[in-house]
């Protein structure tokens, strides 16, 4: 509390005041190496150089900050789910730091705002905001500490934007799901990866095509394969509950494929119980190095 009174007066004195306030506002305190929070929200397309020529941008922050926010998500999941078993606590940890959860929480706190990025740089990059958000908690571990670190999630985070025991019933696996539910309709589904691409920044993305009984049900994009797959699956699986036409589209098609050939039927149950199989003993999405853009290994 003193400190903060401190900076407020030194704040005063400073040419770069509204930097501060900027970032108090989202903090809940004034930073001490300003510059650190700066570079946290510098995306590698600006391609600033230091004067030694080497690269100025967040990729370091963010390493450092992914590894801070796991462990003090890790912190707070086994405190608030006292007697939980470690695969539980380990999915419910991996639905909080996810891309898709941190891009939102960086929207949310207002990070999107603040990360400066080239304008050749593609704006459907997926993974600026989540990879700023990590970056952002390496700033402030640099600069304050773990113990402020942890402040800041439990305060600014948890308090007002996540709600752990609504996190932890989120169903985040949807390729998975998609094979629970044809196992128990005795539906044949799969995955096609139409094309590889590059997108602006030249990283690999992929698109893939998912069939329930021959007949296309959802398409997805993304940086691997499997975040491809999971998005058409999410896209398979709202046409299954909200679409009645495509209900009785995929059944006329089950009962036309299956007619004449129930051998064929027990052995793609076989093979999708395999899969499924795989899918849980798979690491969780947000957990694979191929999370970030540059860095696939599909």
């Amino acid at each position: 509390m003193l400190r903060n009174q401190i900076d407020k007066i030194r704040l005063l004195f400073r040419k770069d005041r509204e930097s501060y306030l900027c970032f108090y506002k989202i903090l809940g305190f004034f930073p001490r190496d300003i510059q650190v929070y700066q570079q946290a929200l510098l995306h590698k397309s600006i391609s600033l150089r230091s004067e030694k020529g080497r690269p100025i941008n967040n990729e370091r922050l963010e390493f450092l900050g992914d590894a801070i926010l796991d462990a003090i998500v890790g912190d707070i999941v086994f405190k608030h789910f006292e007697g939980r078993r470690e695969g539980f606590l380990t999915n419910t940890r991996s639905k909080i730091v996810q891309r898709e959860t941190l891009n939102k929480l960086a929207v949310e706190i207002g990070l999107d705002k603040l990360v400066k990025y080239s304008a050749r740089s593609s704006s459907h990059n997926s993974y600026m905001y989540g990879n700023a958000f990590e970056a952002f908690i390496g700033a402030i571990y640099l600069d304050q500490g773990y113990d402020r670190c942890m402040e800041f999630m439990v305060k600014k985070i948890f308090k007002n934007h996540i709600d752990l025991d609504k996190m932890s019933r989120k169903e985040v696996n949807f390729k998975s799901k998609l094979i629970e539910w044809s196992q128990k309709n005795k539906m044949k589904v799969s995955f096609e990866l139409i094309e590889q691409f590059l997108d602006a920044d030249y990283n690999p993305m992929f698109h893939t095509e998912v069939h329930i009984e021959g007949v296309s049900a959802g398409t997805g994009t993304g940086y691997s394969k499997k975040e491809s797959q999971q998005n058409a699956a999410q896209m398979a699986l709202k046409k299954i509950k909200n679409d009645d036409a495509f209900k009785a589209e995929i059944q006329a098609a089950k009962e036309r494929n299956h007619t004449t050939d129930t051998p064929a039927e027990e052995e793609t149950s076989a093979e999708e119980e395999c899969l499924i199989e795989q899918e849980n003993l798979a690491e969780p999405e947000s957990a694979e190095t191929d999370s970030h853009p540059t860095a696939l290994n599909d």
